[in-house]
């Protein structure tokens, strides 16, 4: 009897020859076009949801030069489907290199997400002078968290909150994504070469470094290292902070214009840049600057221009640099938020990430400060989900019948625990790094998420899969400041995870256009402190030092 042949097609095929392997198994590999169309199947992914596909799938030719050079590789878009059919798609990125050095890096995002991170690019602090992931031959991937913000939102798609009016958007956006998106990630890259990734890692700031700590804290065996950059992990505290500073700076007289807040960082720097043994623009510890504005106050306390600034400014900017406590207690646990130090925010072209160029208000202005924007939109969508109400009708410190609601959001976004046993005990490693200089997520945040690692844990235990640099001088976006920080990061994770050599005396280079200066990385709490003699430019001239 003869037997009919069916032919099936070759993405179908891919699908359930993927589906049915086992977690180490292989498969045979697709080539890039056949990827296109791709069916991901919902069981492949640790996550409720509506399965999703390759919607576009090309070969991409080499590209640049020096570090920024990247190899041939297939671009592979896909969506991810929510189980609540008024939800957005989770749209992702994934590049897959020809030739392949069979790792994974997955990159965050920043702000509320709504687009597609750069996943051709390097990750945060990362080196002028080493290649980029996907230059080395990683598998790339991220996605936009589960929203697509509206591209005209001004002054940044990332300012673009209104999908938190959605149940699915807001938990995928508060880490839900991150597993939905690694999951699906793995699939297509299993479908592209026959084979999982050797080793995973993850590289992200600001809400990127929320989600890196995300991964470690929830789905600890799905990474073998993570390098989270000033990250937002208590990021509904953080929220409470910068409706606090809205309310402050709104009130009459207390905003400072960018003359003043030039006047400020420079008066900051001109106190405390020496301490360090060094006057450099860099203040290396920050910690023991004991600056005060009241020596910048105007004679008789009103404003009297550029020159000085008033009471009623130094109060507002005395308050933004203290620690902020709230009388009730958030479903995270957490009580408050550290505030930032005077000399946040360096003499920028744009004072977008500080204080802003102009007052908060209802309608909030769009050249108002990042944090009271971020708030803006928290309230409109996240809490009160009504778009006309204004953000700062609601007090931080005593938020009446919206309590409740932002102690949920603590719960859901808030990623704060301690215990990362699971982490260490799969072999994983942790980066921490966060600049001193930051403007929009205090360094003194990540100094007490790591100080809680470490009670919670033991310093000894800590020691061996943990590492804490502070970059002095250096900024959130890390341009337009006094030491823009460039390590590479990828290759001390790497050697760390791989071959079980931990970072040793860690050297950062400043990226500014017209520096050619190198400092210590210093574990924290050490700091790097100058010798008094040898090249000021140099790194071997320091040493890392505790204390004053």
């Amino acid at each position: 009897m003869r037997r009919s042949v069916v032919l099936v097609p070759l993405a179908a095929l891919a699908a359930s020859t993927i589906a049915s392997a086992p977690a180490s198994g292989t498969a045979e590999p697709a080539a890039c076009a056949d990827l296109a169309g791709l069916p991901i199947p919902a069981s492949v992914i640790g996550l409720p949801t509506g399965g999703g596909e390759v919607t576009a799938a090309r070969l991409v030719a080499p590209s640049g030069q020096g570090p920024a050079a990247v190899g041939e590789h297939c671009q592979v878009d896909a969506a991810v489907h929510p189980v609540d059919p008024a939800a957005p798609d989770i749209r992702m990125r994934v590049a897959l290199p020809t030739g392949w050095n069979r790792k994974a890096m997955m990159f965050g995002g920043g702000g509320y997400d709504g687009v597609l991170p750069a996943i051709t690019g390097t990750v945060p602090y990362g080196p002028a002078d080493a290649p980029t992931p996907l230059g080395r031959g990683y598998a790339t991937f991220a996605s936009d968290s589960g929203h697509q913000a509206a591209p005209d939102f001004r002054p940044t798609p990332l300012l673009d909150g209104s999908f938190g009016v959605n149940d699915e958007a807001l938990r995928n956006f508060a880490g839900d994504a991150l597993k939905k998106t690694r999951d699906a990630a793995v699939f297509l890259i299993h479908a592209r070469y026959g084979e999982k990734p050797a080793h995973s890692y993850f590289a992200g700031g600001s809400s990127g470094g929320r989600e890196g700590l995300a991964v470690a804290q929830r789905w600890p065996t799905d990474f073998d290292g993570v390098i989270a950059v000033y990250p937002a992990w208590n990021a509904a505290s953080l929220d409470l902070f910068f409706g606090y500073q809205a309310r402050l700076l709104a009130q009459p007289g207390a905003f400072p214009n960018p003359a003043k807040q030039a006047l400020l960082h420079r008066s900051v720097i001109k106190a405390c840049d020496g301490i360090d043994g060094l006057a450099d623009g860099v203040i290396s510890h920050e910690s023991g600057c004991r600056f005060t504005p009241w020596s910048l106050r105007c004679p008789g306390g009103g404003d009297r221009g550029d020159t000085c600034l008033s009471g009623r400014q130094i109060r507002a900017v005395t308050a933004l640099s203290s620690p902020l406590r709230w009388p009730y207690r958030l479903a995270s646990g957490e009580r408050g938020y550290p505030g930032f130090p005077f000399l946040s925010g360096a003499d920028m072209t744009t004072p977008l990430l500080g204080m802003g160029a102009v007052a908060p208000a209802d309608p909030m202005p769009k050249d108002s400060g990042f944090g009271p924007q971020f708030w803006d939109q928290w309230v409109r969508h996240f809490v009160t989900r009504d778009a006309g109400f204004d953000p700062l009708a609601i007090d931080p410190r005593a938020p009446g019948p919206w309590q409740r609601r932002i102690s949920e959001l603590s719960a859901l976004q808030d990623v704060n625990e301690p215990d990362l046993r699971r982490f260490a005990a799969n072999g994983g490693k942790l980066l921490l790094l966060h600049g001193t200089a930051d403007e929009l997520v205090s360094h003194r945040s990540t100094v007490e998420y790591f100080e809680r690692v470490q009670r919670t844990m033991g310093r000894h235990a800590v020691d061996r899969f943990v590492r804490f640099y502070l970059v002095p001088g250096a900024n959130h976006v890390n341009v337009d400041t006094p030491f823009a920080a460039g390590w590479d990061s990828v290759g001390a994770l790497e050697t760390w995870v791989e071959h079980g050599q931990a970072p040793v005396h860690p050297v950062v280079a400043d990226k500014n256009p017209t520096a050619d200066r190198t400092r210590p990385l210093c574990r924290y709490p050490t700091w790097p402190r100058y010798d008094g003699s040898g090249d000021p430019d140099s790194a071997a001239s320091f040493t890392c030092v505790r204390g004053r």
